[in-house]
């Protein structure tokens, strides 16, 4: 026998793999750091993936260093900055069809991101700090401990309306005629034997090491025991026995159970210590996790607030990146799940835990018998079986249990979720109710296609959640796109020479904003990745000539080259490069991408909309589709549904200063000035833009405006703004006169001056003739600096109109 490895003991490992003294498996050594692996066949059928690839940053920002293999990104439009994580899970194209998944279910190798989904390279090693729930974005009320002695039962017996046969699923043990139910029998329909008596009882000693204190719980494969390590410092322990011992399927499992724990080592998932054998029946020692389960915390939550109370929505998502962690970690080690629901995680202190691993087969596995719940478990199970996708359908069936009333989805919204007009949390958070759709998807090839993918677009919901109900933005790198290329919209219309129905913010153009949408990131695996991530060039000619130097005609630079082309409006030779590789790489969500951008430069708001709108439901968590959506919306005249997802995005991340113009223009339009004001006022004073965000404010403030609809207090707040700005002579001379005229307009509508208004207006007390003086000044200064001989006449006339009477 081999001496244990385990620090401090001194007894050997068994043939079974278990220290004979301290009862725990050999300690494994420290896995080699490993890269980025394609998950094989990851878009089902075993096609070549093109999508999965690790991105790293594209032109259109500088780069700035490589930090702990993270690209730093600055960008050139906000002066913000990101961190880009090396390794990034990218999702599958969902604008073409593709047939039913195969029965042997796909699993990635060792793919995912390191910042939002469990990965055999990140998490494996332990490094998980206490508290990590709520992924440092929301807080998750603790639960404290529970003291072990107090969970134990004091009457262990399995409810009647939960005793079926095993073997056909009849109901066994119910009682008849005022007679209580037996607890050991046969099963009237196919004489199976059950027993749902507990095997162990107080004080009883397993494996002359753990002292069994009573049982804590039932399940669908046996009781749980609570037992002292008589050997290990008297820790608390679990014991998990069979339900019924005659069952082969439940037999199989537990042996199941056993093989894969003591594989398994993530800090979201219990341990297992040993297992032992007493009087014929074996059982699996464990860990003992103090707390609530989700479930329990659900009820606990109901019973204070209503039946039809839910828990919090960034507390759920809180839990469902948790779950996906260790589902992720689970995954890359060949590993399925199979019965994830509120019963198997508990929540102890500030960390979540998988338990019940009763149900964990092989991915590969087409003999084992298969566990799941009805309600939670995907529709394919019994053609198909589990996969990747089946059991991240069952964490999206949980998100929707945990965070609304969702009634019947054990019966009539067994395969599907509730419409969405009739959940209020759905209506209010769409990009949620698109994430539970994909998740749950009838069809697994359209759902998310590993836990990584799905975790980083739940925590870009999220971020959007929290954003959207405390007004906080939240922004964060994306894991699919780099930052806003430039903003679109922002130029402040000049009144001066109009008719006065001069707007304030000039008209969204439908190139400008194909030019400012996000570009994806690079795939890391490319062989010009490293070529074009040096890329700085912004001009699409720049971007062109540069391009023509690629050492290698990759995917990468192919694309590039189409984003040059669609840039420079050469519409026609980016439609046929796309095309081309299409035909290459038909399962690209790239070519979709590129595809909407090319419909929106070209002026078709409708075909844009369509593929944006497909490309948020296949990331409900990123911003750029949603931004995409709002640009094609106000290019069809749909202001109303363009500001909905402007802003989505401007909440979000204020780093979108499309957004924040782009919401300003609704708000005008529907005659909402101080809330353009409130957004303009909302672009950061670092930004590039945030002069003309500020004269938008002025302009909106009193230009177009009757006499009757301004006041001393907009005008004022108005000049004090002006005041502040920095601006050139000539720029603030034509919002001074604005200002001014409207000031004076005001004033002999009969406007007065409260006891609150300062002494001057940009300077000029405030008198008729006094302001008339100034405006007659800057008027002439305007004229003077004109350059059109036309411009120049017509403000000559409106000095001489403005200047005061003068009597000789």
């Amino acid at each position: 026998m081999t001496r244990c490895a385990q620090t401090g003991c001194s007894g050997a490992v068994r043939d079974d793999g278990f220290c004979d003294t301290c009862g725990m498996a050999p300690a494994r050594p420290p896995e080699p750091a490993t890269g980025y692996v394609p998950p094989a066949g990851a878009r089902g059928g075993g096609e070549r993936n093109e999508g999965v690839h690790p991105p790293s940053p594209v032109t259109g920002a500088f780069v700035t260093g490589v930090v702990g293999g993270a690209v730093s990104i600055a960008s050139m439009n906000t002066g913000s900055a990101w961190q880009i994580a090396p390794t990034s899970p990218a999702p599958s194209r969902v604008s073409r069809s593709r047939g039913p998944e195969p029965s042997r279910p796909t699993v990635p190798g060792t793919a995912g991101s390191g910042r939002t989904g469990g990965t055999r390279g990140t998490d494996s090693t332990g490094a998980h700090r206490r508290g990590m729930l709520g992924a440092g974005l929301v807080e998750v009320p603790p639960v404290p401990a529970r003291d072990p002695e107090s969970a134990v039962l004091e009457n262990p017996e399995v409810p009647e309306h939960r005793r079926f046969c095993s073997n056909c699923d009849d109901e066994v043990g119910r009682g008849r005629d005022g007679r209580p139910g037996r607890t050991e029998g046969f099963c009237r329909s196919c004489r199976h034997p059950f027993s749902f008596s507990p095997k162990l009882h107080k004080s009883d000693l397993i494996g002359g090491q753990y002292e069994v204190l009573g049982c804590l719980a039932h399940g669908g494969l046996g009781w749980i025991y609570l037992a002292r390590d008589r050997n290990v410092s008297d820790r608390w322990v679990v014991l998990k026995g069979l339900l019924d011992t005659g069952a082969t399927d439940s037999m199989a499992a537990a042996a199941a159970e056993r093989a894969f724990l003591a594989e398994v080592e993530h800090p979201n998932i219990v341990k297992i210590y040993n297992f032992v054998r007493h009087e014929g029946s074996g059982y699996i020692v464990m860990e003992y996790v103090g707390g609530e389960s989700l479930k329990d915390i659900l009820l606990r939550h109901r019973k204070g607030n209503g039946e039809d109370a839910a828990l919090p929505l960034g507390q759920v998502i809180a839990y469902g990146l948790e779950v996906l962690r260790a589902l992720g970690y689970l995954h890359n080690m060949g590993l399925l799940y199979c019965d994830f629901k509120p019963d198997n995680a508990i929540q102890s202190e500030e960390q979540l835990k998988l338990i019940d691993l009763g149900g964990v087969r092989r991915a590969f596995d087409t003999d084992s018998p298969i566990f799941g719940t009805p309600g939670y478990q995907a529709p394919e199970i019994a053609d198909h079986g589990p996969s990747v996708s089946s059991d991240l359908y069952t964490v999206g069936r949980t998100l929707a249990v945990l965070s609304f009333p969702f009634k019947g989805y054990t019966t009539r919204h067994l395969r599907s979720l509730p419409p969405r007009k009739d959940v209020p949390l759905l209506m209010r958070h769409e990009s949620y109710y698109r994430l539970l759709r994909r998740a749950c998807h009838p069809d697994p090839a359209r759902r998310f296609q590993s836990a990584a993918e799905m975790g980083a677009q739940l925590t870009g919901v999220l971020r959007e959640v929290l954003s959207t109900d405390d007004g906080k933005p939240r922004p964060g790198p994306s894991a699919l796109f780099g930052p806003e290329q430039a903003s679109a919209g922002t130029e402040i219309m000049d009144a001066l020479g109009g008719d006065g129905g001069t707007p304030v913010l000039a008209p969204l153009e439908p190139a400008e904003a194909a030019a400012a949408l996000p570009v994806p990131l690079v795939y890391g695996t490319d062989p010009a990745a490293a070529f074009l991530a040096g890329l700085t060039a912004r001009d699409p000619d720049d971007l062109a000539a540069a391009l023509a130097a690629a050492p290698v005609d990759s995917p990468e630079v192919r694309l590039a080259l189409i984003r040059s082309h669609i840039g420079l409006g050469e519409l026609a030779e980016a439609d046929r490069l796309l095309n081309e590789y299409e035909a290459d790489h038909p399962e690209d969500w790239r070519i979709d991408w590129w595809r909407a951008v090319w419909e929106l430069a070209g002026g078709d708001a409708d075909a844009a909309v369509r593929i944006f709108d497909e490309l948020y439901e296949l990331m409900p968590g990123e911003t750029a589709p949603k931004l995409g959506l709002g640009f094609c919306y106000e290019g069809r005249g749909d202001l109303k549904q363009a500001e909905r997802f402007y802003e989505l995005v401007w909440r979000t991340d204020p780093t979108f200063v499309s957004a924040a113009f782009g919401l300003a223009r609704a708000r005008l339009a529907a005659d909402d000035r101080q809330g353009a004001i409130r957004e303009l006022d909302g672009v950061a004073r670092i930004s590039t833009h945030y002069v003309s965000a500020q004269l938008g404010a002025v302009a909106a403030a009193v230009r177009g405006r009757r006499p009757d609809e301004l006041s001393a207090e907009i005008l004022g707040a108005a000049a004090r703004r002006l005041h502040t700005l920095r601006l050139d002579t000539e720029r603030y001379a034509r919002f001074a006169a604005e200002v001014l005229e409207a000031a004076l307009a005001w004033q002999r509508a009969g406007g007065r001056w409260t006891g609150k208004t300062p002494g001057d207006l940009l300077g000029v007390p405030l008198r008729e003739p006094a302001m008339r003086r100034r405006l007659e000044e800057t008027y002439r200064l305007l004229a003077r600096l004109a350059g059109d001989p036309g411009e120049r006449h017509t403000l000559v006339l409106r000095a001489n109109a403005v200047r005061p009477r003068t009597f000789f």
